[in-house]
């Protein structure tokens, strides 16, 4: 489950912690409990303060980078990470085809690497093109947007 808001005054702050209270009190009375270990908090933009969030008694740590809907965010709103994790694979999967393809004929790897490379533009593709910060309707990065991951 995810909670989001723009957090770049203290009553953005105050509506984010009344959101987790309240969330926190519907689980409570729906006899649901949240694993707080794995509750975290991950705040965009390269101005944004950090502050602390709580859940119950339990203070929520902080993550630099969620993968969401397929995409890794980072605090910086870089593409960085995920066009090494899509790099990654696509290596690991070219030497898959190298090792087990006995042909080396261009007419045989050319069609190979060419369906890889449409199953990576479906993976980093989405993120391209619509950052996070502008699809969230916010002009800046200055200002402060948090989501907050609960599991």
């Amino acid at each position: 489950m995810k909670l989001g808001g723009v957090a770049d005054t203290p009553q953005g702050y105050g509506d984010i912690q009344r959101d987790l209270e309240r969330l926190e009190k519907w689980a409570d009375k729906n006899l649901m409990k949240f694993n707080k270990g794995k509750s975290k908090f991950l705040s965009l933009g390269m101005n944004n303060p950090r502050h602390q969030y709580l859940l119950g008694a339990d203070q929520l740590e902080m993550s630099f980078a969620e993968k969401d809907l397929g995409l890794l965010v980072d605090t910086k709103l870089s593409m960085r990470q995920q066009c090494a994790l899509v790099a990654k694979k696509a290596n690991s999967i070219l030497g898959c085809i190298t090792k087990s393809i006995a042909s080396r004929l261009k007419e045989v790897i050319l069609p190979l690497c060419s369906a890889l490379v449409r199953c990576l533009q479906g993976v980093l593709g989405p993120g391209l093109g619509s950052p996070v910060h502008e699809t969230h309707g916010h002009a800046g990065l200055s200002q402060g947007i948090i989501f907050v991951s609960l599991f």
